[in-house]
């Protein structure tokens, strides 16, 4: 009898068990949770990306990786991010030229 009432309980947790979502728990680990509002010297900042509602982020951010390894997000909308945005293009479309 009580090797049916085993079989029973892992059978109940098999059907209880949900996996997770194909995507999402892991790309939660990569949005920001809060955006540093202080401007970042442009001579620490090496790259960035954008993290958007579409990559499943609530906070829509870019995220600058410094020359030092550290990564700080920052809000979209600042006219210094614009700034530094363009910046790191002009010297990567550069460096592109220059490769060529």
């Amino acid at each position: 009898m009580a090797p049916c009432k085993a079989l029973l309980l892992a059978l109940s947790l098999l059907a209880l068990w949900t996996p997770p979502a194909l995507g999402g728990a892991n790309d939660a680990e990569d949005c920001c949770l809060s955006l540093t509002q202080r401007p970042i010297p442009v001579s620490l900042v090496r790259g960035f990306r954008y993290l958007l509602p579409k990559d499943g982020c609530r906070v829509p951010a870019v995220v600058f990786t410094t020359v030092r390894g550290y990564q700080l997000c920052a809000p979209l909308d600042k006219n210094w991010v614009k700034r530094i945005i363009r910046r790191l293009q002009r010297i990567s479309a550069k460096n592109k030229r220059d490769s060529s």
